[in-house]
């Protein structure tokens, strides 16, 4: 079936991260042109994306997502090259890894985790729709698409990371708001979000390998696993693809196993080593 990606130009933020590197690797396998963002991790990010067969149509670049006017620039170098951006996977940020109640949390701590999760990718979607009201809508009616990376801990909290919780939930108002905005510049361009669970990335690992850790996560998930990157990146595809999504907006979609706020599994029944070992085997990145 063709996706109607190929050819299109698409903004990833976070794109050295796992989940970043698996929505490269579904995008560029359709076709489309790469505008990949990195902050601290460029030389890595572009030693990664020489070896991959579509290094030719994608384009490193980095900015601090804090930086409205980094964020302009680094989408300002794609439309230069390509002349528009078709869609936009605010992907970038961060989970300090140290469990704190919010009344000891650091100030700085919750400013930095706002600043890059919530501030950030609102910045990229401004600049992302800055682009598109310069370019205009396709002339193929092929809408723009805009997806948001939340967290299931922006629905259910995530106790010792409120500021994680906070920045994730504040989303889903971006996502109500923009619906409605990006119909201004393009009647077909749609606005979504993609709520992950337990991911296997870089930025997770450390909490996933701590004992007990798996085994409390998967007691409220039907599918008692935890996810990949590529299975976040495989609902990305679908958000953007204007064949696939072409009537879905506004929309939240949780892809975490079914995950819901109460246990449906005796935690004796679950082997977490066999989970995390499965994981590895599924993602050794």
């Amino acid at each position: 079936m063709d996706l109607q990606i190929a050819g299109k130009t698409v903004f990833i933020t976070g794109a050295s991260g796992g989940i970043g590197r698996a929505l490269a690797s579904v995008f560029g396998a359709e076709g489309a042109r790469l505008l990949l963002h990195t902050h601290r991790r460029e030389a890595e990010l572009r030693e990664w994306v020489a070896g991959q067969p579509w290094s030719a149509d994608a384009m490193v670049v980095r900015a601090d997502v804090r930086s409205p006017d980094e964020v302009d620039a680094a989408v300002a170098a794609g439309s230069e090259r390509w002349g528009r951006i078709d869609a936009c996977v605010a992907n970038a940020g961060i989970w300090p890894t140290a469990d704190e109640p919010l009344h000891t949390l650091p100030v700085e701590r919750v400013r930095d985790v706002i600043a890059v999760n919530l501030l950030g990718a609102a910045w990229t979607a401004r600049a992302f729709m800055g682009a598109l009201a310069a370019a205009g809508p396709r002339d193929d009616g092929h809408g723009s698409a805009l997806v948001f990376i939340g967290s299931t801990a922006g629905r259910f909290g995530e106790r010792g990371h409120a500021d994680y919780a906070m920045s994730k939930a504040g989303l889903t108002g971006l996502v109500r708001t923009l619906k409605n905005e990006i119909v201004a510049l393009d009647p077909r361009g749609r606005v979504n979000m993609i709520e992950p669970g337990w991911t296997v990335t870089h930025m997770a690992r450390p909490a996933l390998d701590v004992p007990g850790n798996v085994e409390r996560a998967v007691t409220t998930m039907p599918l008692r696993q935890v996810g990949r990157a590529a299975d976040i990146a495989a609902t990305a595809l679908y958000l953007v693809s204007p064949a696939l999504a072409r009537h879905t907006t506004g929309q939240v979609v949780t892809v975490a196993g079914g995950m819901e706020g109460r246990v449906l599994w005796d935690p004796a029944e679950i082997d977490g080593d066999a989970i995390r070992s499965a994981a590895r085997d599924e993602d050794p990145a």
